[in-house]
Protein backbone atom coordinates (compact mmCIF):
# COMPACT_ATOMS: atom_id res chain seq x y z
CA UNK A 1 0.00 0.00 0.00
CA UNK A 2 2.84 2.68 0.96
CA UNK A 3 4.12 2.17 -2.71
CA UNK A 4 0.49 2.84 -3.80
CA UNK A 5 0.54 5.76 -1.87
CA UNK A 6 3.68 7.42 -3.20
CA UNK A 7 2.55 6.79 -6.82
CA UNK A 8 -1.06 8.61 -6.00
CA UNK A 9 1.47 11.28 -4.47
CA UNK A 10 4.37 11.42 -7.22
CA UNK A 11 1.56 11.55 -9.64
CA UNK A 12 0.06 14.94 -8.51
CA UNK A 13 3.02 16.58 -7.40
CA UNK A 14 4.51 15.93 -11.00
CA UNK A 15 1.39 18.29 -11.62
CA UNK A 16 1.99 20.82 -8.98
CA UNK A 17 5.84 21.02 -10.26
CA UNK A 18 4.61 21.43 -13.45
CA UNK A 19 2.21 24.35 -12.51
CA UNK A 20 4.79 26.14 -10.72
CA UNK A 21 7.18 25.58 -13.73
CA UNK A 22 5.86 27.28 -16.57
CA UNK A 23 7.65 27.01 -19.85
CA UNK A 24 7.34 24.63 -22.52
CA UNK A 25 8.21 20.62 -21.55
CA UNK A 26 10.53 19.05 -23.40
CA UNK A 27 8.76 15.37 -22.39
CA UNK A 28 5.04 16.30 -22.05
CA UNK A 29 2.66 14.86 -19.24
CA UNK A 30 4.05 11.16 -19.39
CA UNK A 31 7.48 12.58 -19.08
CA UNK A 32 6.46 15.08 -15.70
CA UNK A 33 4.31 12.31 -14.24
CA UNK A 34 7.22 9.80 -14.31
CA UNK A 35 9.42 12.93 -12.69
CA UNK A 36 6.65 13.54 -10.01
CA UNK A 37 6.56 9.94 -8.86
CA UNK A 38 10.65 9.99 -9.19
CA UNK A 39 10.56 12.94 -7.14
CA UNK A 40 8.12 11.09 -4.63
CA UNK A 41 10.30 8.47 -4.38
CA UNK A 42 13.70 10.56 -3.97
CA UNK A 43 12.06 12.40 -1.40
CA UNK A 44 10.67 9.40 1.03
CA UNK A 45 14.75 7.78 0.87
CA UNK A 46 16.53 11.41 1.29
CA UNK A 47 13.67 12.09 3.52
CA UNK A 48 14.53 8.30 5.54
CA UNK A 49 18.59 9.41 5.27
CA UNK A 50 18.09 12.65 7.17
CA UNK A 51 15.85 11.13 9.94
CA UNK A 52 12.61 13.40 8.56
CA UNK A 53 10.65 10.13 8.71
CA UNK A 54 10.28 6.75 10.06
CA UNK A 55 10.46 3.24 8.67
CA UNK A 56 7.52 2.85 6.30
CA UNK A 57 6.74 6.57 6.62
CA UNK A 58 6.45 8.01 2.99
CA UNK A 59 7.39 11.36 2.20
CA UNK A 60 4.71 14.19 2.65
CA UNK A 61 3.19 16.13 -0.27
CA UNK A 62 5.44 19.51 -0.07
CA UNK A 63 8.31 17.42 0.23
CA UNK A 64 7.22 14.83 -3.22
CA UNK A 65 6.52 18.72 -5.01
CA UNK A 66 9.93 19.63 -4.40
CA UNK A 67 11.65 16.66 -5.24
CA UNK A 68 9.85 16.57 -8.36
CA UNK A 69 10.18 20.35 -9.04
CA UNK A 70 14.47 19.18 -8.98
CA UNK A 71 13.88 16.09 -10.91
CA UNK A 72 12.00 18.13 -14.15
CA UNK A 73 14.40 21.02 -13.74
CA UNK A 74 17.56 18.36 -13.81
CA UNK A 75 15.85 16.58 -17.00
CA UNK A 76 14.48 20.21 -18.60
CA UNK A 77 18.77 21.36 -18.09
CA UNK A 78 19.80 17.82 -19.47
CA UNK A 79 17.33 18.07 -22.66
CA UNK A 80 18.38 21.73 -23.26
CA UNK A 81 22.10 21.02 -23.50
CA UNK A 82 21.88 18.06 -25.87
CA UNK A 83 19.49 19.38 -28.25
CA UNK A 84 20.98 20.77 -31.23
CA UNK A 85 21.92 24.48 -31.59
CA UNK A 86 21.08 26.38 -34.44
Amino acid sequence: MHILWTLIIGFLAGAVAKLLMPGKDPGGFIVTTLLGIGGAFAATYIGKAAGWYQPGQGAGFIGAVVGAFLLLLVYRLIRKSMSPRH
